[in-house]
C-alpha cells in the first residue's frame, strides 16, 4: 500500500500560519543539506493531495518556477508541475490546472483509494484545515515537520481536531544549519 506522507512548514508554538493566514514567519533562506532532505522526501512521489486553498497559490508558482530555466528551483517546478494532483475542494466543480482532478467525495474514501492504487508516495501539502482533517482521520503515514525558529503565539493548528491519543513514534530529527529542526515521525498504529 502507498504511504501518505506531511510536509508541513510550522511555528516552533505548532502554528503552519498566522491567524490569518500569515506565511512571513517562514525560514526560505534554505540550506543545501534541507534541500537535500527535502528532494529525497518527495522524489518517490507520484502523486500530491492539497486542499482547494493552497493549490490555488500551489499550482500556479510552480508552473510558473518550472517555466523559467533560469530559476533555481526549475527542478522542483518541473517535479511538482508534472506529478499527478489531486485537489480536495467542496466548491470547485471543474480541475481548472493540468495533471490535476478534483475529489469531493469523503476525504477518508477518497484517500484510502489513492493508497490502494499501484504507485509511490503520496505527499500533502495543504492549510490548516485540510491537514487538520488528515490528521483527525489518522490517514498521515509518515510526519515531516520542518520547525521554524519562530514563535507567533496566535496562529493555525494542524493538531486541535485529534479525538483522542494519536500516538507517534520519532524515526529522526534533524536541525539545518539554516535554523529548521525537520521532526520525521510516524503514527504508533495497532
Amino acid at each position: 500500500m502507498r504511504k501518505l506522507k506531511l510536509q508541513v512548514q510550522m511555528t516552533v508554538d505548532g502554528f503552519i500560519a498566522g491567524p490569518t493566514g500569515e506565511m512571513d514567519w517562514m525560514t526560505f533562506d534554505w540550506d543545501d543539506e534541507l534541500k537535500t532532505y527535502v528532494g529525497a522526501l518527495t522524489d518517490p512521489v507520484d502523486c500530491i493531495v492539497l486542499g482547494r486553498k493552497l493549490a490555488e497559490g500551489f499550482i500556479p508558482y510552480w508552473g510558473s518556477v518550472a517555466a523559467n530555466p533560469d530559476n533555481p528551483e526549475v527542478s522542483a517546478g518541473i517535479k511538482f508541475t508534472e506529478t499527478p494532483k489531486v485537489v480536495f475542494t467542496k466548491t470547485l466543480e471543474k480541475s481548472e490546472w493540468e495533471n490535476t482532478v478534483i475529489a469531493k467525495n469523503d476525504l477518508v474514501d477518497e484517500i484510502n483509494a489513492l493508497k490502494k492504487q499501484e504507485g509511490q508516495d503520496i505527499i500533502a501539502y495543504g492549510g490548516a484545515t485540510f491537514v487538520s482533517a488528515l490528521i483527525k482521520h489518522d490517514l498521515i503515514d509518515e510526519y515531516h515537520l520542518l520547525i521554524n525558529p519562530t514563535a507567533i503565539g496566535k496562529g493555525m493548528p494542524i493538531f486541535s481536531e485529534v479525538n483522542g491519543l494519536q500516538k507517534l513514534k520519532l524515526v529522526k530529527s534533524v536541525a539545518f544549519d539554516c535554523g529548521i529542526i525537520v521532526l520525521h515521525y510516524e503514527p504508533k498504529r495497532g
